[in-house]
């Protein structure tokens, strides 16, 4: 297995790291977030009633995938990481179609991420199944009320955008105006093209609640899943994890042990082998003219992963709900 300094490893985990920050406080479930949380997921049984068509799931692949590129190059590569640079419109359209995916807002979603980059799997680390337990690695963590501010001291770099603080304050807007366009949407292909069988509360059935309950949980498994099962190629000192077939249906994120060896790559897939969908997105963008240096892994790391063993285990188990 190939190794890397702590040094290089602090580097990388301090780079967007406040000083100081106390502990989160608060103990219990927010319910504010938490009903509408469960809610979309008992909204998916509403197709009892709707039904559901070919075109209505050909609508809710596309909103899903816009929504999973949003999240993945959005949020995650581009927000969190930084790996990419682009003109600030397209930055905010980016940020929308994330916030579209109801996992709240930029700048929230990056804090978040950034602090779990630098404490993964120990205590602090609010996702970590190792330290939490995994249902709340999945999805027990956005429930409490300890995380549900945004943690401005590890984003001041997005601070100074007035339109994503914005659009952090009000990530809800995204998800409503998405439902109201697929619902106008699907009243008129109903008017139009009755012969398809949809109409528009079909179609926020099958493209906004199923789409986005499954957008929850692929995000979520990468927390979980790839902590805990797979194959690791780096020792990033966490339970990080390569797990291919999570890659296949998350766009490429389920590199994850790649991408806790260098957070700065936009490309997660290092080798021409593995599948990342979202970095081949990224690349067309580039041709586009709509991003531009685009960051890869360092050639050192290439060299330090190539041929090595990737060994595969599970990481300690602990009590699923904590």
């Amino acid at each position: 297995m190939a190794t890397s300094s702590a040094g290089e490893r602090g580097h990388r985990d301090r780079a967007f790291a406040p000083q100081d920050v106390p502990p989160e406080t608060g103990d219990g479930i927010d319910w504010l977030c938490g009903i509408p949380f469960l809610a979309v997921h008992a909204a998916c049984l509403a197709v009892v009633w709707t039904g559901v068509s070919p075109i209505a799931l050909a609508v809710g692949a596309v909103t899903l995938l816009t929504r999973m590129f949003g999240l993945t190059a959005g949020y995650h590569r581009y927000f969190c990481h930084r790996t990419f640079r682009t003109t600030r419109a397209f930055q905010f359209v980016l940020a929308w179609l994330g916030a579209s995916a109801a996992q709240m807002g930029p700048l929230w979603w990056a804090g978040h991420h950034r602090s779990h980059h630098r404490h993964s799997d120990t205590g602090d680390d609010v996702h970590s199944p190792s330290a939490q337990g995994f249902l709340t690695a999945h999805f027990g963590w956005i429930l409490s009320r300890a995380n549900q501010r945004t943690k401005t001291e590890w984003v001041p770099d997005l601070l100074r955008f007035p339109e994503l603080r914005w659009l952090d304050c009000n990530h809800y807007l995204a998800p409503l105006a998405l439902g109201a366009a697929l619902f106008a949407l699907g009243e008129w292909l109903g008017a139009a093209r009755p012969e398809l069988g949809t109409d528009g509360a079909q179609l926020v059935v099958v493209a906004l609640f199923w789409s986005t309950t499954a957008l929850y949980h692929l995000t979520f498994a990468v927390n979980s899943l790839a902590h805990r099962y797979g194959s690791r190629r780096y020792d990033t000192g966490d339970d990080s994890r390569n797990l291919w077939w999570l890659a296949l249906i998350t766009a490429g994120e389920g590199w994850h042990n790649n991408h806790h060896r260098y957070p700065t790559s936009e490309r997660q897939g290092f080798y021409w082998w593995e599948c990342d969908l979202t970095h081949y997105g990224i690349v067309v963008l580039s041709w586009l003219g709509i991003v531009w240096d685009v960051r890869g892994p360092a050639p050192t790391v290439l060299v330090e992963g190539a041929g090595r063993p990737s060994r595969t285990h599970r990481a300690p188990s602990r009590p699923a709900w904590r």
